[in-house]
C-alpha cells in the first residue's frame, strides 16, 4: 500500500510509522488518519512485525488536525471498513485503534504533539521525548472540547488534577515537566531521540513477543476489571505462553545460565 502522509516501513522487528507532512508540522487530515488505521492494521497483521514505533519528520512530532486541509472525502485512503460499517464509525477513533493495538507501540515525540496529535502521542504504550518536544491539549484555546481520546488518555496518565489543568488551560508543557508529571518515561537529547527509541523498540522486538502482547492486553483490560478476575485472567493466559517455543527458550537458558534468544513463537 502506497502512502502519502506517512512513511512506513519494518525492519528488524520494528514497524516505523513517520508522520510526513514536515511542512505543517505534520498535521493530519481525515485521509492521514485513514493512513495511521492502514499501516496499523498492516503492522497488526504482519508477523516479522512485532513493535511499532511513531515518530514525525522535521522538528513537529503532530500539530493536531489541519484546518487548512481542504481535501475531498473521495479523495481520502479508503477506511478499513467501508459501507454501512464504516458510515457508521466516527473518524476520530483512530487514536482508539492505535491504543488497541495488539503489538506494543512507542511514540518517539521529536517536537510539538499538541491537540489530536497529543492524543495520538497518548494512545502509545511508551513515550520518549526529545528536550525540544512540546505537549499541548490545545483545544481550549479554540474554544471546542477535546477529542480523540484526549480526555480519556490524560487522566490515566498524569492524574485527573494534572489532566483538567492542563485541559482547562491549553498550555504548552516542556519535556522536563512533562516527564515530572508522568506523562513521558524518558527525555533524551533531540540528536539521540530516535536512537534511544530505536534501541528501546528494539529489545522488545528481541523478546517474546506472545508473551508481550498478551501483557498489553491484560494489562489493558486489568483497568476495568476486579483484582481476582485479573489473576483469573492472568493464569490463563499463562498456560497459553506456556506452549510457546520462548518459553521453553526461556526454562532452557535458566538452566544453562545464559541469555534467552526468543523467536516470537
Amino acid at each position: 500500500m502506497e502512502f502519502k502522509d506517512i512513511l512506513y516501513s519494518v525492519e528488524a522487528g520494528i514497524a516505523r510509522i513517520t508522520l510526513n507532512k514536515p511542512e505543517k508540522l505534520n498535521a493530519l487530515t481525515w485521509g492521514s488518519w485513514a493512513e495511521i488505521e492502514n499501516a496499523i492494521a498492516m503492522a497488526e497483521a504482519d508477523d516479522a512485525a512485532k513493535v511499532v514505533l511513531f515518530t514525525g519528520s522535521g522538528r513537529g512530532f503532530c500539530a493536531g488536525t489541519d484546518l487548512t486541509a481542504g481535501t475531498k472525502e473521495a479523495d481520502w485512503p479508503e477506511r478499513l471498513l467501508a459501507g454501512r460499517p464504516g458510515m457508521m464509525r466516527s473518524r476520530y477513533l483512530a487514536t482508539a485503534q492505535v491504543y488497541h493495538c495488539k503489538k506494543p507501540t512507542i511514540a518517539a515525540v521529536n517536537g510539538a504533539s499538541v491537540g489530536a496529535g497529543f492524543s495520538l502521542a497518548m494512545a502509545c504504550d511508551i513515550r520518549i521525548a526529545s528536550e525540544a518536544a512540546r505537549f499541548s491539549a490545545i483545544f481550549v484555546k479554540r474554544a471546542i472540547v477535546a477529542d480523540t481520546g484526549c480526555t480519556w488518555f490524560l487522566p490515566r496518565l498524569v492524574g485527573m488534577e494534572n489532566a483538567l489543568k492542563m485541559m482547562y488551560t491549553g498550555k504548552l508543557v516542556d519535556a522536563a515537566e512533562a516527564l515530572r508529571i508522568g506523562l513521558v518515561s524518558e527525555v533524551v537529547p533531540a540528536d539521540e531521540l530516535l536512537s534511544r527509541a530505536t534501541t528501546l523498540a528494539a529489545e522488545i522486538a528481541n523478546g517474546p513477543s506472545v508473551a508481550i502482547e498478551l501483557m498489553k492486553r491484560l494489562t489493558q483490560e486489568g483497568l476495568t476489571r476486579g483484582l481476582d478476575e485479573q489473576i483469573e485472567m492472568e493464569q490463563f493466559l499463562q498456560g497459553i505462553t506456556h506452549n510457546t517455543e520462548d518459553a521453553a527458550e526461556g526454562r532452557n537458558s535458566f538452566l544453562e545460565r545464559r541469555e534467552p534468544v526468543f523467536r516470537g513463537r
